[in-house]
């Protein structure tokens, strides 16, 4: 039975779905206990020095969710899942999905404004996060918010517990009674039941949640992992945080071990680490963002690497340009794909053996034969190939409602049953050619920024009498948020006031201005209306 609040495909495409083999009607777990029955001894993760076998995680997995369940975990509960990139993070997910615990995969960068919204929206009965990443403590977070939370009973903590939490690695080291053991050995979560959460990519004030089932996730990631061309051979240099949807399964670390390949977990993002563990390790694909990128081409020490093995290196979050994507492949001698896709579902790839023409300027072509696709008009009339539109898709892995969210379902899905993207593109045929967002959205490098709440938070300021969250132009991360702001009378404002009164309320680092520009007036439409569009060119003149 599908979790309360979650909205199931209809039935006759559920049908048409198993009958063409998308769905195989085994979950997650399953698929990995088979994997692990047919070559324990196989390495999928490498981190440090340490190097771990299908039979070392699985076996981890089994004893984790013993003693989660000991703790109290039961199937289709809820927990906020925040752990940074590392061994564990596998081990930890798989534990969860074994006993039917559905994770809501929050980012290592979120802070208390967002886990408490995903602690709340989502009846989370636990919260997962590390003791300490850099100078941030996520114990005295987990901690205001299990105070504020009646129903977040546990705190598990990777690292040092500290009060009031339970330490995973603790866990880990010690054995669960016998029959717990017995008993999650023996349970296997159903196919259609909902296995994690995602989060939207915040077009409102803050992301809903996506549920994705055991059925559609591991479609997900299979066939996005055959598109992108894993196998057996594969090493993928991991970067970017796991708990994001490209990064996991799209196709991510769970296609490429899926796939026969191994994950190296690399521990930060500059061109000595990644390139010496490309060498080390003979890794053969990277899945990157604009930032990283750019940040790579434009170190002078790249030419000092030896980067021979690499196959393939893939973009995603945000559309990288023909130049950028050209300069790639002759800097690295390798193939580039571009990923295009969203946490709800539909996945466009460029084909691996595509012309020129669709690898340089394309958002790919739908991995699944059954994605359906169409570009609309503002009436929501479809389109002629290559005028403009919303795109919009139904098909095996595409959500068909946000969860616990019946209002904004109408308005995120059409009549009949296609999820509004939010995107404007063309499309020649299965080709699709993103062009931008239809909504207010800034989008640095990968990193979606909901205008609202980033407004909202400005407002409370007692100097601000109206603000406009406008998108910057940046040649490295695409866009940059500039906070343009109108003053009370008699006001001042500084760049750096504005921060530290950000700061204070807890917002998170990567969705703070990077620009203030004040204002005496805003241009206003004559429906009473902030006319965004002259405010960025206004920008943009003054940035000249």
């Amino acid at each position: 039975m599908m979790l309360a609040g979650c909205v199931a495909w209809p039935e006759d495409l559920a049908r048409q779905y198993r009958e063409a083999g998308y769905w195989r009607d085994i979950s997650i777990p399953h698929h990995f206990a088979e994997l692990t029955s047919k070559d324990p001894g196989r390495i999928i993760l490498v981190e440090g020095d340490q190097r771990y076998t299908l039979g070392d995680m699985w076996m981890k997995s089994e004893h984790l969710a013993a003693q989660l369940y000991a703790h109290g975990l039961r199937s289709q509960q809820i927990v906020v899942f925040q752990l940074p990139n590392s061994a564990d993070f596998f081990v930890t997910f798989l534990a969860l999905l074994r006993i039917g615990v559905i994770p809501v995969m929050a980012l290592p960068s979120h802070r208390q404004m967002e886990i408490e919204h995903y602690v709340r929206a989502s009846g989370a009965v636990a919260l997962f996060v590390a003791d300490k990443i850099k100078d941030f403590d996520f114990r005295q977070m987990a901690e205001s918010i299990r105070k504020s939370q009646p129903h977040l009973r546990n705190v598990f903590v990777k690292g040092e517990a500290g009060p009031n939490a339970t330490s995973i690695n603790a866990l880990l080291a010690t054995e669960a009674p016998d029959t717990v053991r017995s008993a999650v050995a023996a349970y296997m979560p159903e196919a259609t039941d909902v296995a994690l959460m995602l989060l939207s990519g915040g077009t409102t004030a803050l992301p809903k949640l996506i549920p994705r089932t055991h059925n559609d996730y591991l479609y997900n990631f299979e066939q996005s992992a055959r598109v992108a061309g894993f196998g057996p051979d594969t090493v993928q240099l991991m970067v970017l945080p796991m708990a994001h949807n490209y990064n996991l399964g799209s196709p991510g670390i769970l296609g490429a071990i899926s796939s026969g390949g191994r994950v190296v977990i690399a521990p930060r993002g500059d061109t000595a680490t990644v390139f010496q563990l490309i060498a080390a390790e003979r890794v053969t694909t990277v899945p990157a963002a604009v930032p990283l990128f750019v940040n790579w081409l434009n170190d002078p020490s790249l030419s000092t690497y030896n980067f021979n093995s690499l196959q393939m290196v893939q973009n995603g979050g945000a559309r990288l340009s023909p130049e950028l994507r050209d300069r790639i492949r002759k800097t690295l001698r390798c193939q580039y794909q571009e990923v295009y896709g969203t946490a709800e579902g539909l996945l466009n790839l460029t084909p691996l053996d595509a012309d020129d023409a669709t690898i340089l300027t394309s958002s790919g072509i739908p991995m699944c034969p059954a994605d359906e696709v169409k570009v609309l008009d503002e009436n929501d009339l479809e389109v002629p190939d290559g005028e403009r539109g919303e795109l919009v898709t139904r098909g095996p892995y595409t959500i068909c409602g946000y969860y616990n969210a019946p209002e904004f379902n109408g308005r995120a899905f059409t009549s009949d049953g296609f999820y509004r993207m939010g995107d404007i593109v063309t499309k020649n045929g299965r080709t699709i050619f993103c062009e931008g967002r239809k909504g207010d959205l800034i989008n640095r490098g990968g990193e979606k920024i909901g205008i609202d709440e980033v407004e909202n938070m400005i407002l409370k300021h007692p100097a601000v009498h109206s603000v406009a969250l406008i998108a910057m132009p940046d040649p490295t991360y695409g866009e940059r948020a500039c906070a343009c702001v109108v003053l009370r009378p008699n006001e001042t404002l500084a760049f750096e006031q504005m921060i530290n009164f950000l700061l204070i309320h807890n917002i998170a680092k990567f969705k703070l201005p990077e620009r203030l520009e004040l204002f005496t007036e805003f241009p206003i439409s004559g429906a009473g209306k902030i006319m965004r569009r002259t405010l960025r060119e206004n920008l943009i003149d003054r940035m000249r």
